[in-house]
């Protein structure tokens, strides 16, 4: 069995600021009312009306608050981490080729 995608949801209340942390790319997505969200790294504050999404970054924090006297759901989907034999195998062939350039002969 291998894992498709996870999505994990939470609530989140007027007048609740809720900080989180970034583990991996994750895609959000707004049910409910609309949310206010500030990343780290970013000047930007973004508002995302229901259905809106937004792609997260790997590391960064966000904090999100509520937009209203609704509350809203957040959709995180979490996408599955790559194989990392094909990162491994792709890393190899790229070595292997920069290898035939520096060396400044061409292999026939």
């Amino acid at each position: 069995m291998r894992e498709i995608s996870t999505n994990v949801v939470f609530e989140i209340r007027p007048g609740e600021t809720v900080p989180m942390r970034i583990a991996r790319g994750t895609r959000l997505t707004v049910q409910g009312a609309a949310v206010w969200a500030t990343r780290s790294n970013d000047t930007e504050d973004y508002w995302l009306a229901p259905g809106d999404k937004l792609k997260l970054r790997e590391r960064e924090r966000l904090w999100l608050s509520v937009e209203g006297e609704r509350p809203a759901q957040v959709v995180f989907t979490i996408a599955p981490r790559p194989d990392r034999r094909a990162i491994g195998w792709i890393a190899q062939r790229f070595d292997r080729m920069f290898d035939r350039f520096r060396s400044g002969l061409r292999t026939v």
